[in-house]
């Protein structure tokens, strides 16, 4: 069977043109068809993503150009000063607070220091008049008082645990040393 059809066109003269017309190609239509069942989803994707993108780009320009995001934009500078002043009023506090009690442990360790060096005169004057021995033996057991206050515990003399020379890597004495065992046949035979 022949595909080709032949069709007579008239022109404005009345004369008969003969035009062949012969059937179109349909190759390029499957292409498209196989391409869009291979990658249709991923075109979707790409579709929507894109097109979301789109919306809310168009969101952020016509925030970006409202006259109502100027006063916001103050407000949190406004906010953001007003934190920055309230900390650094805070550091300023803190500060404070830590050269007071600075200045209450300089005195009080000057007052510490005074009352050593009161001491010390005492004890000169009375070592001059032969009564030191009293005034040094109590200032020793005060000394000794506030060590063990202070959870000092003084040597005492006891008999050592062990000698001096006694080194556990060494294997001198103790009851647990590893011996090999038996060798030969492990049972009755």
């Amino acid at each position: 069977m022949d595909d080709d059809v032949e069709i007579f066109d008239v022109d404005d003269d009345n004369s008969p043109r003969q035009v062949l017309l012969k059937n179109q190609d349909l190759s390029q239509l499957s292409f498209t068809g196989e391409f869009l069942s291979l990658y249709g989803w991923y075109l979707l994707a790409v579709t929507a993503t894109v097109l979301v993108l789109i919306q809310h780009l168009r969101k952020r320009r016509t925030g970006q150009s409202r006259p109502d995001s100027v006063p916001q934009n103050l407000q949190d500078a406004s906010l953001v000063t007003k934190r920055q002043e309230a900390m650094e009023a805070a550091r300023q506090r803190m500060q404070a607070e830590l050269d007071a009690k600075a200045a209450a442990f300089k005195e009080k360790q000057k007052q510490q220091e005074e009352e050593k060096r009161r001491q010390k005169i005492e004890e000169w004057e009375s070592m001059k008049q032969g009564k030191s021995s009293k005034r040094h033996k109590l200032s020793e057991n005060t000394e000794e008082a506030s060590a063990a206050a202070a959870g000092v515990k003084p040597k005492t003399d006891k008999k050592p645990l062990r000698s001096n020379d006694y080194n556990p890597l060494m294997g001198q004495g103790g009851s647990c040393t590893w011996r090999p065992g038996r060798r030969g046949p492990s049972g009755s035979g």
